[in-house]
């Protein structure tokens, strides 16, 4: 596993020196506040990962995998519905600066951000994609691009400094394996967070008996709604941010236990970010979950890059925000995982699997692996199925269990919240797999505009 997520800077400024500032990301039925500027922008990784990555295991040349990107880039791209939805969502962001708002306004409607239907050319960002390919990503990291981020930032109340470009390094980690219903799942390990919650929670279901109760009956939802609130809960009573070690002491079985009880000991009958998953001809699984966070609203001049806004993200920084720990690697919500039938993940057959969603991702890839592996769903229906979520008290709940009335869990929850309609607010996880030596299929969730496609 190659650990490229955002790093946090060595320094921190004080709060009132920042530019650092709330949002309001307007889902519809739900909103969520969100915080950004040049002060939330953390040390971004993706670049030297990508390079990496390609180094070590890639066969084509880099300079042929840009080629489709920079098509895009210079002819342009006609925004569909679900990204002029995106757009809406998270406007305030994309018309922060005079910058973004160039890049991204409408071109019928001024004063408006692009619209369905209209097109989005960047020439800019194609120029910088060639450049990265030529320099190298020392170009991002010691050059031109990293002198840009760093003069305007520190300028303008950003955090970055040039040492910390030029210090960021990839991680290579084991990831954490778990078995699921004699299924071995390999996911992120600590210090990230999304995998070893996913892990928790499947931990918590064992002998919930969901296969007999039947996807969508009262007792799968009202276990599988339980799991996800002690989960929440064990990661704060686990001092779960403490480290490795810390995090790892979720599955130690007597902390397991005493949550376990808690979710079958319930009567639920009375109450109640970007993935790419890739599977070959020769048995090799790749999968790539990778965030911009909701985007800071700074774009590096020059290069159409918007950077992160990661030390704005209320759930990557639990103690609160301008008090994360210098020059660490922060924890993460993305959990691209693998599900093999072998024990070393090499041949037989291979489910690999990811999701976008903030803190819907554990819950969004717990749901599909249990539809895949409990309820025996094909990867399909596993993915477009409905979902649910829970969170500080809030049980939402998408539209297609139909056997299950409000009331049968309200009893247990403070508050639920039914959807009208699926919404990208329940993650996208997008599926490829691999049964016996030659067949293959796969699932882009609807929720976030995914597709597939066989070559």
């Amino acid at each position: 596993l190659y650990d490229f997520f955002t790093h946090t800077p060595k320094k921190r400024l004080a709060p009132e020196a920042a530019d650092f500032f709330p949002i309001i990301a307007d889902f519809g039925a739900v909103q969520q506040e969100f915080h950004i500027g040049r002060g939330s922008i953390a040390t971004p990784g993706m670049v030297k990962g990508l390079f990496k990555v390609h180094e070590e295991l890639g066969r084509i040349p880099m300079k042929r995998l840009i080629e489709p990107a920079l098509a895009l880039a210079r002819d342009g791209v006609r925004i569909n519905r679900l990204q002029a939805y995106i757009f809406n969502v998270v406007e305030p962001i994309y018309t922060a600066n005079e910058e973004s708002r160039c890049h991204f306004g409408s071109h019928e409607k001024p004063g408006r951000l692009l619209a369905e239907g209209e097109i989005l050319k960047a020439p800019d960002f194609a120029d910088a994609l060639e450049a990265l390919v030529r320099e190298g990503d020392d170009l991002f990291y010691q050059g031109d691009m990293a002198r840009r981020m760093v003069e305007e930032g520190l300028a303008g109340g950003g955090v970055l400094t040039r040492s910390d470009l030029e210090e960021y390094r990839v991680i290579k980690r084991a990831p954490l394996k778990i078995s699921v219903a004699g299924t071995h799942l390999f996911t992120n390990p600590p210090p990230s967070t999304g995998g070893i919650l996913i892990a928790f929670a499947v931990a918590l279901l064992r002998g919930a008996g969901l296969r007999d109760a039947g996807f969508g009956s009262v007792r799968h939802l009202g276990a599988l709604a339980e799991a996800m609130r002690q989960t929440n809960k064990a990661r704060v009573d686990g001092a779960f941010h403490g480290g490795d070690e810390a995090a790892l002491g979720l599955l130690d079985p007597d902390f397991v236990e005493a949550y376990r009880k808690k979710v079958l000991g319930a009567p639920p009958a009375l109450r109640g970010t970007t993935h790419i998953s890739v599977i070959d001809g020769e048995g090799n699984a790749a999968g790539i979950s990778v965030s911009n966070g909701e985007g800071s609203g700074y774009m590096i001049p020059g290069t159409a890059i918007m950077l992160n806004n990661m030390l704005g993200e209320e759930d990557i920084n639990p103690g609160g925000f301008h008090q994360w720990a210098p020059d660490r690697r922060m924890c993460s919500m993305m959990a691209p995982s693998l599900l093999a039938s072998s024990a070393d993940g090499s041949g037989g057959d291979l489910v690999m699997l990811g999701s976008g969603g903030s803190n819907r991702i554990r819950t969004a890839i717990l749901q599909v692996i249990l539809n895949l592996l409990e309820f025996g769903q094909p990867v399909g229906e596993a993915v477009a199925s409905p979902r649910i979520h829970y969170e500080n008290g809030r049980l939402s709940i998408e539209p297609g269990f139909d056997a299950v009335r409000p009331a049968d869990l309200s009893g247990d929850f403070e508050e639920i919240k039914l959807w009208d309609e699926k919404n990208l607010f329940f993650g996208g996880v997008h599926v490829a797999s691999r049964t016996g030596k030659n067949r293959f299929e796969g699932a882009g969730d609807p929720r976030r505009g995914g597709g597939v496609r066989g070559v």
